[in-house]
């Protein structure tokens, strides 16, 4: 092994597929090669799975790499990066592998490349564990463009577990550099909104059903906003049955929270509602200006952006530690996390500060 390569234990802190993202996305925009062992080491099913190996091969397309051990099951790898380079590409781990996890590892790579980039992405659009690509459009691309990130999501199939069968063509401009963000004034609720939906065979009351147990739920605590979630037939666009709900919160300050459930068999959707509508009001109660899903989200556009990024969030989650803990280690930023008392409410928030690392595009 090269005595360049940096070490990166698989095992640590979240210790899932999240260090992978992260670490590989900044092995090929740092162009530091890296080897990962102890790939989800205390997973039932340790090491890469579809999804994973997918993601792995796909940034080393980008980038023109070399990548080793990248088999189904390894619990080492080592990637080697190139030059990132811009075109099209195409991701399929033909299962229902969540489609915005496949994004949150290319997407930053895609800003660092010589022109428009386009992203084939396949799998489940909507899939357990993972964030929807309702969440990704609608919370994580209008808040990413506070950085000067843009990028275009083409929506061309929704897939749902366990066929998978969506499709999602994602259009990233680079960029010569990442701005830093400051959110740290929540200001005031102003909006709610979402989409129940169903698709395939299953009957369009159901959609009704979680709409309706969401909205009574949220009502209980937020009496003066009207609630808008329509209820929607995923007809032409769907491969496969399946049902959802995703609730945004959006703020007087343009902070964006969210709350998502999806339906399982022998689960009645009022609780399906119900549940979306509890995690939105969670995320909301705490004044934080970013929900417990977007937090980990932006370490990696914290880091690498130029200058002194601050955003106000609930308790810090162990993904958004272990993104932390990665991105220290694949470039010059420095993150500190500090209490926040706000007497008024009586809520414990936190700041997370990053002096990013400035990275320019060397490509642009």
């Amino acid at each position: 092994m090269d005595s360049t390569t940096l070490d990166v234990d698989g095992s640590v802190m979240e210790g899932g597929g999240q260090i992978l993202r992260v670490s590989a996305a900044l092995s090929c925009i740092t162009g530091t090669a890296i080897k990962i062992s102890k790939i989800r080491a205390g997973r039932s099913t340790p090491g890469l799975r579809p999804q994973h190996l997918c993601g792995l091969q796909l940034l080393r397309d980008m980038c023109a790499g070399s990548l080793d051990g990248a088999v189904i099951g390894s619990t080492v790898i080592s990637l080697a990066p190139g030059k990132l380079t811009s075109g099209k590409h195409l991701a399929d781990p033909q299962t229902a592998g969540s489609v915005g996890l496949l994004l949150q590892a290319s997407l930053p790579c895609a800003l660092f490349t010589d022109a428009s980039t386009q992203l084939c992405l396949k799998g489940g659009t909507n899939a357990d564990m993972a964030p929807q690509i309702d969440y990704t459009v609608k919370v994580l691309k209008p808040i990413l463009e506070k950085f000067g990130v843009h990028f275009d999501c083409d929506i061309r199939m929704r897939g749902y577990y366990p066929k998978g069968g969506g499709e999602v063509v994602v259009t990233v401009n680079p960029i010569k550099q990442l701005s830093p963000i400051t959110m740290t004034d929540r200001g005031t609720i102003t909006k709610i909104y979402g989409r129940a939906f169903v698709a395939g065979v299953l009957p369009y009351k159901l959609a009704k059903d979680m709409s309706t147990a969401a909205v009574r739920t949220i009502r209980r605590e937020i009496k003066d906003l009207y609630i808008n979630i329509p209820s929607l037939q995923e007809k032409e666009k769907a491969c496969g049955n399946g049902n959802g709900i995703i609730i945004i919160a959006e703020s007087s300050t343009g902070c964006l929270f969210a709350g998502s459930a999806l339906g399982k068999k022998g689960v009645y959707v009022d609780k399906v509602g119900i549940e979306a509508a509890e995690i939105l009001l969670r995320n909301i109660r705490h004044h934080g200006c970013v929900d417990e899903f977007l937090q980990d989200q932006l370490i990696i556009f914290m880091a690498l952006a130029n200058g002194t990024s601050r955003i106000r969030t609930s308790a810090v989650t162990l993904h958004t530690q272990t993104a932390i803990h990665i991105a220290e280690q694949l470039t010059q930023a420095k993150f500190t996390i500090s209490k926040s008392e706000d007497d008024q409410n009586n809520n414990l928030t936190f700041i997370i500060e990053c002096h990013g690392a400035g990275l320019s595009n060397p490509n642009l």
